[in-house]
């Protein structure tokens, strides 16, 4: 059965509940995106010779679900997530958090049982059934937690990304949906002016 948005969601929302404390809400997001993208190309891509992107021997999500309880789970997960990135030149893209930061995830025992929490959350999530083009589901989930990190830091959610509504009325602007819509994009562009959310 393919995966419902509102229980991607409240997964999303309980792995944040396993990080506060050690650091700032805006910061959720480095080790949340990190381990639902693990877990997503492990689901979708594991095994399969054609996929777009290649999970290798020890980079994939299972490897990081037998690392629960281990007392050097943090830099245990930095390898795999490493071997992920190497094998897909995703090398300073994917593997940014540091999962075996003492201060912002604990020490001894803390780490070792924040993570194993964490790391549960994301077992229990399966992507393998979620078969429909166009269905974004890493997308919706940034857009669910940048929302909420807003929400929750006191600040505007414009500070953490542009949202859907806004990229969709400069896409509109600057004609991308015609382009994008027409099998025959015009040969012709025509000059456009340098668009700049922040």
């Amino acid at each position: 059965m393919a995966l419902k948005k509102s229980h991607l969601y409240s997964s999303l929302w309980s792995s944040c509940d396993e990080l506060r404390g050690g650091m700032d809400a805006s910061q959720y997001k480095d080790y949340i995106l990190t381990l639902l993208f693990m877990k997503y190309v492990s689901d979708k891509y594991q095994g399969d010779p054609n996929a777009i992107i290649t999970v290798p021997e020890g980079g994939s999500f299972a490897d990081i679900v037998r690392l629960k309880g281990d007392k050097e789970i943090g830099d245990k997960i930095n390898i795999v997530i490493g071997a992920l990135a190497d094998a897909n030149d995703l090398k300073s893209v994917i593997d940014q958090a540091d999962f075996n930061d003492n201060d912002k995830l604990g020490s001894g025992k803390e780490i070792q049982d924040r993570l194993s929490k964490l790391v549960a959350i994301f077992e229990n999530l399966d992507f393998r059934a979620n078969r429909a083009e166009g269905d974004d589901l890493l997308g919706d989930a940034y857009e669910y937690l940048m929302r909420n990190f807003a929400t929750e830091s006191g600040k505007s959610k414009g500070q953490f990304y542009t949202p859907a509504e806004v990229s969709r009325v400069i896409a509109k602007v600057v004609g991308w949906s015609t382009a994008i819509a027409s099998p025959n994009p015009p040969s012709t562009t025509r000059p456009v002016a340098p668009v700049r959310c922040s």
